[in-house]
């Protein structure tokens, strides 16, 4: 089995990074499994393990591993096993923040041309989800778009569209239904030769079966949700490039049911373009749209040009994005004063005079 590389993305600018690394292989990552890692390459799948090299690098940030969407420069050694030597720079990448406490970010796909928030239409769309993932699309670098899964269960599905235009602006909605067929005509493009689409949002949204159409086969596993709420199990648990036939390629990941905003400043700010052009009447600079004087935002929601549900969910996402920035200002100056204090013990111990019996 032989794949196209070129058709998944690879180009000239990637192609640079091999001559620099002669005897390496270039690949691209279908998905990761416990650190061991599918690769798309030119001789088909491969399985590859990390190399001390970018384990170590990992260990200094974890967003360095790699992951679905990600290409890779592959080495095969002489006993056999394959390890991945290096990640290549990412165009763009998808991150939210990790559950834990150390303010981290884990990379959710990378190098996606377009990041697609699916949202179904039964029983009804979260609009607030629709504005917190529209948040992590803009500022992973992806070009973003709302599909409307599941066209078929709604009345009048593109007036659902219309009216969810204003909580995504400059960014198409598109009602499709993967089981009839219908309103795909528009996104087979985004999966053309060298393009990749990345899909995410909840569990029981649609997505496999979106990437069952898109591929014309059953490439991904899917189940019924019920259709009384429209809540199902998770179907994919892990994140999966899945090649085009013709060219391109989805990436599907696992139902999310929340995504953490970890340093979307700009990408916030393009997904309430309407709130950020408000911003710039207001007599202050830095106005926090709050309860300063002549706050244009303030003026708008009192006049009921801005909604107030829209207002509220913008100052949701701002306070956790300054809530992050906090906690990861409180953690590199803790990683700096324990690097100094760190070299203070190392030079304290050079200076002790040698034990007894030393040498």
């Amino acid at each position: 089995m032989t794949i196209d590389l070129t058709a998944l993305g690879w180009d000239a600018e990637r192609a640079a990074h091999v001559s620099e690394r002669p005897g390496r292989r270039p690949g691209r990552v279908a998905r990761v499994d416990r650190g061991v890692c599918t690769v798309l390459t030119a001789d088909g799948p491969t399985r590859a393990s990390l190399s001390g090299a970018v384990l170590a690098a990992a260990a200094r940030d974890p967003a360095t591993l790699p992951c679905a969407g990600d290409w890779v420069l592959l080495e095969r050694w002489p006993d056999g096993p394959v390890t991945v030597e290096a990640v290549l720079p990412r165009r763009t990448a998808l991150i939210r923040r990790t559950a834990g406490k150390d303010a981290s970010g884990q990379v959710l796909a990378a190098n996606l041309d377009v990041g697609a928030v699916v949202e179904p239409v039964h029983p009804e769309p979260d609009v607030g989800r629709i504005e917190r993932l529209l948040s992590v699309v803009h500022e992973s670098g992806a070009r973003p778009l709302v599909l409307l899964t599941k066209a078929d269960l709604a009345a009048d599905p593109a007036a659902i569209a219309r009216q969810l235009a204003a909580v995504a602006p400059g960014v198409p909605v598109l009602p499709v239904s993967a089981e009839r067929g219908e309103g795909l005509d528009p996104v087979r493009p985004l999966v053309a030769a060298g393009r990749t689409l990345g899909l995410l949002g909840p569990s029981g949204a649609g997505k496999s079966s979106l990437v069952n159409a898109l591929a014309g086969a059953v490439v991904m596993p899917t189940q019924a949700i019920r259709r009384v709420d429209g809540k199902g199990r998770h179907t994919t648990t892990w994140r999966a490039l899945v090649p085009i036939p013709g060219g391109g390629a989805v990436l599907d990941t696992p139902g999310v049911r929340a995504v953490g905003l970890l340093d979307g400043a700009a990408g916030l700010d393009r997904a309430f373009t309407d709130i950020t052009e408000l911003g710039a009447g207001c007599r202050y600079a830095d106005c926090a749209h709050d309860a300063e004087p002549a706050c244009a935002v303030r003026a708008a929601l009192d006049a009921g040009e801005l909604p107030v549900r829209r207002y509220e969910s913008w100052r949701r996402l701002q306070r956790e994005l300054d809530h992050e920035s906090r906690r990861r200002q409180t953690r590199v100056a803790a990683q700096r004063r324990g690097g100094w204090r760190g070299e203070r013990r190392r030079a304290a111990r050079s200076t002790l005079p040698p034990e007894p019996g030393g040498y």
